[in-house]
């Protein structure tokens, strides 16, 4: 059951992540796309540059996301995609209901839900993936980033001493 779930889970995300994917060909294609499906509420404000920043944002986090669901078990990785979601979901509520610059309507209302899915998804597959090892995780990770500290003082020193 649990491998049923995280199967699905990484099925899942590497989808989101191929859509993403053709999103963003779309944003470099034809920057009206964006004006007339997502930001429908200020269409003016949607320019070539924006839609080429909006693109980049989304080859990024598609990107993310289908590294995540090959490498599901890498805990930043997957902490950053869960992150992913998290900031694409604050971004459209706010255009909607803060800016005003985009209506609910189909476009707006798909990254929505994708983006809640995904969060409620991901956050149900923090314990068949990582399940106990996270409290050991977090102790290897202390201990991986105090190595970290003693290598960076001792080349610190020596480059002082030369």
């Amino acid at each position: 059951m649990k491998w049923d779930f995280v199967l699905y889970l990484r099925s899942w995300i590497g989808f989101v992540g191929l859509m993403a994917i053709g999103n963003t060909i779309q944003c470099f294609w034809d920057h009206q796309f964006l004006a007339s499906r997502l930001y429908n509420g200020a269409p003016s404000s949607v320019n070539g540059l924006a839609a080429r920043l909006f693109g980049v944002w989304t080859l990024l986090a598609g990107i993310l996301r289908i590294w995540c669901a090959i490498f599901t078990y890498n805990r930043p990785l997957y902490d950053l995609t869960l992150f992913s979601f998290v900031l694409a979901f604050l971004h459209f509520s706010s255009e909607v209901f803060i800016f005003k610059t985009a209506h609910l309507s189909v476009g707006v209302m798909a990254p929505l839900i994708i983006s809640g899915i995904s969060f409620v998804l991901m956050a149900a597959g923090y314990v068949p993936i990582f399940g106990s090892a996270v409290e050991e995780s977090k102790q290897d990770d202390a201990e991986e980033f105090k190595d970290f500290l003693k290598t960076f003082k001792s080349q610190s020193r020596t480059k002082k001493s030369s």
